[in-house]
């Protein structure tokens, strides 16, 4: 299989191989001996919380806060 590189250094996988990494889409670039390697970064679920977060508009500090407040009603 054959991968161009464009202009813009932009690289489309085949799709023979990225059907082989669904859910995938980020992958760490490393160069090893001369070749390109492809790692692909599977998404943690606390990325998934973060994002949800801040969709939601809520920040780091608005998280402290909610669990300072939590354990305040706690003791």
């Amino acid at each position: 299989m054959l991968a161009k590189k464009t202009s813009k250094n932009q690289i489309t996988l085949p799709a023979a191989i990225a059907r082989r990494f669904p859910g995938v889409d980020y992958f760490e670039v490393r160069e090893e001996d001369g070749r390109i390697v492809l790692e692909p970064l599977v998404r943690s679920r606390a990325d998934e919380v973060r994002e949800r977060l801040a969709a939601q508009g809520l920040t780091v500090e608005d998280v402290r806060k909610a669990v300072a407040w939590v354990r305040s009603d706690e003791e």
